[in-house]
């Protein structure tokens, strides 16, 4: 039994599960239904490096769940992969910021173990200077690499940092495994951070759930909630962990946020949709409810955005 099975999603996944995907796949997968679009390219700029070294409130997208974030002056990295998921799974397409230009990150967020979440390599690149924040029973992991400033968080914990600056983690309706043995051993969640210019909200890997309103009303008011649209066929399998895009926009209703920030599309083909659907779905969501370029971002691997309120 892991030690957070009581908070795990339902109903669990497992190999048997799978197999019948994988199996399957080929001739029921729902992204069979609309190809990619072969003309389609990931969007890519360059990154405004003058401004992520500054001290202004700022978002970069590097790619998938990673961002850039700085509030209260400090640079804050989520979930940060510089290369393949898992050392297995190859980008779509590089890192919206080379690692050699990225300044240095006071601190680090990871949401859970997953792979293309907790990518060691990266994190041993990053070094041990910043700090790091985790879910519970996640520390041993980045010890044994060497990473000794680890703060560990149970949902709605709370870590301060200097006198301007909060992170709280909150729940996420997802499970944990970075091995077959240790299935659901340690946490995981989103983060919350506060700070002078702002709120910010990074939900990690989650499928729907009606505790994004007490998210939103807890730890709220949020201005920018970064949400995952991608990696969500096929629904019977992916349901219990992982949000479509009609399903992140409801969340990002039920949050109150000021704005939507869209993530974990784009970099890595995980499952069945084609990579091109999620921004297609959610571009036609926005402007069917009358949501605009200020209301919902659909980053560019690379860009970044000034922040403030």
């Amino acid at each position: 039994m892991g030690r957070f099975d009581d908070r795990a999603t339902r109903p669990i996944r497992g190999l048997g599960d799978m197999l019948r995907w994988k199996l399957l796949r080929r001739g029921v997968a729902e992204a069979r239904k609309r190809p990619r679009d072969p003309a389609f390219k990931m969007p890519v700029r360059e990154p405004d490096l003058a401004l992520l070294a500054s001290p202004r409130a700022s978002l970069t997208w590097i790619g998938h769940a990673t961002f850039a974030l700085r509030l209260g002056g400090k640079l804050i990295l989520t979930d940060p992969v510089w290369g393949r998921a898992g050392g297995l799974v190859a980008r779509q397409v590089a890192p919206g910021v080379a690692f050699e230009a990225l300044p240095a990150a006071d601190i680090v967020l990871v949401t859970h173990n997953h792979m293309d979440h907790m990518d060691l390599p990266t994190l041993r690149r990053l070094g041990p200077e910043a700090l790091y924040v985790v879910p519970l029973g996640n520390a041993d992991l980045l010890r044994k690499e060497g990473l000794l400033n680890v703060i560990e968080l149970d949902w709605w914990e709370t870590h301060r940092l200097g006198s301007n600056l909060e992170v709280t983690l909150v729940p996420s309706r997802h499970w944990s495994m970075r091995m077959p043995w240790n299935r659901n051993d340690m946490l995981w969640g989103g983060f919350v951070v506060r700070g002078p210019e702002g709120v910010a909200y990074h939900s990690g890997d989650t499928a729907f759930f009606d505790d994004f309103a007490e998210i939103g009303r807890r730890a709220g008011p949020i201005d920018w909630a970064m949400l995952p649209i991608g990696a969500y066929e096929p629904r019977w399998f992916m349901e219990p962990q992982h949000m479509n895009v009609d399903e992140a926009v409801r969340a990002y209703e039920l949050l109150g946020a000021r704005t939507m920030v869209a993530m974990h599309w784009g970099t890595f083909v995980l499952t069945d949709e084609p990579i091109d659907e999620p921004p297609t779905r959610l571009r036609t969501l926005s402007s069917e409810r009358g949501y605009g370029g200020d209301k919902v971002w659909l980053l560019d691997i690379g860009e970044s955005r000034a922040l403030g309120r």
